[in-house]
């Protein structure tokens, strides 16, 4: 299955948050092309190896509908993806978001 599907990310901080896009690999459970919104990874460093850092999620959408999961943010390479269980979990609860009609 070759399928990538847009996803918000959430990286929360104690005292703040920062978003980005990426795009999710159903397949393999990576993110890739991750684009982070008014945050400048070459002076701030990567949101996960900051020490404020607390955890990543993903957001799914479809219209007004989404899924929230966790993701799990490597501090040493910067990436994103999710583990086998939540992936798996995910296909079962992205089915049923994008079988029904967008709200």
């Amino acid at each position: 299955m070759d399928l990538k599907l847009p996803i918000q990310i959430t990286d929360e901080l104690s005292d703040d948050e920062v978003h980005a896009h990426g795009e999710l690999d159903l397949a393999s459970g990576e993110i890739r092309a991750v684009r982070y919104e008014d945050y400048d990874v070459a002076t701030k460093g990567i949101p996960a190896a900051r020490e404020d850092y607390e955890f990543s999620v993903g957001t799914l959408r479809n219209g007004t509908r989404e899924v929230e999961f966790r993701v799990e943010a490597d501090p040493l390479s910067g990436r994103y993806s999710l583990t086998a269980s939540e992936l798996l979990e995910l296909k079962g609860r992205a089915a049923k978001l994008f079988s029904q009609r967008p709200g």
